[in-house]
């Protein structure tokens, strides 16, 4: 078994955490630092995260995400927000291609024109959707990154996304995607892994028959 295999296999959502455990901020920025390397179309890097343990913010959080225990006992909560606006960046994310002369000036000006039609032309539902989708493939590698360094996880839903708004001041160029509870899980009482479907159940080669 190759070590991502197990470290796949053993990264599983903490439903308790070990409270009063401290994550420096040192420790999360390593694993921010390869988070950043996470798949986003053209990427725009749609993904921002905030991180939250300053208790009277976290409870904020807490009243938002329906009084879940789990983010009180973990060391921080982490809300993920997808950046509607993030094709508006497509100059600046670019501008080191430019400088470096791998674009010349001309496709540079065509890059930043494709990508910029290809948000706008296609409107607010579908800007909507890229925000999301693009946060929840930076979720998955912050998940493992932080299995990777020892810590557990649990990723959550379950949340008013417009009392989250108000407790974080975020901006409406956000859309809030999910919540990630990060800390050191309480095994004492850790239930089994839940059912998993063989591929036979959730893969299809080709078109449905």
């Amino acid at each position: 078994m190759s070590d991502f295999t197990a470290l796949l296999k053993a990264r599983r959502s903490a439903n308790k955490f070990i409270p009063g455990v401290e994550i420096l901020d040192k420790e999360l920025d390593e694993i921010f630092n390869l988070v950043k390397f996470a798949p986003s179309a053209f990427n725009l890097q749609h993904t921002h995260y905030v991180v939250v343990k300053d208790p009277s913010l976290k409870h904020g959080v807490y009243e938002a995400a329906y009084k879940q225990y789990k983010v009180q006992s973990a060391s921080a909560v982490i809300v993920v927000l997808g950046d509607l606006r993030a094709y508006q960046e497509a100059a600046k994310i670019n501008e080191g291609l430019l400088n470096l002369g791998v674009y010349s000036k001309q496709e540079f000006d065509q890059e930043v024109e494709s990508v910029v039609s290809f948000y706008e032309n296609r409107g607010a539902a579908f800007m909507h959707e890229e925000a999301v989708r693009n946060a929840s493939l930076s979720s998955m590698l912050f998940m493992l990154a932080a299995k990777d360094a020892g810590w557990d996880t649990c990723p959550m839903i379950g949340f008013d996304a417009e009392a989250l708004r108000k407790a974080l001041s975020v901006p409406d160029r956000y859309v809030p995607a999910l919540l990630i509870a990060i800390g050191r899980e309480d095994t004492s009482r850790q239930r089994p892994r839940g059912y998993r479907k063989p591929v036979g159940e959730f893969v299809t080669y080709n078109r449905f028959q």
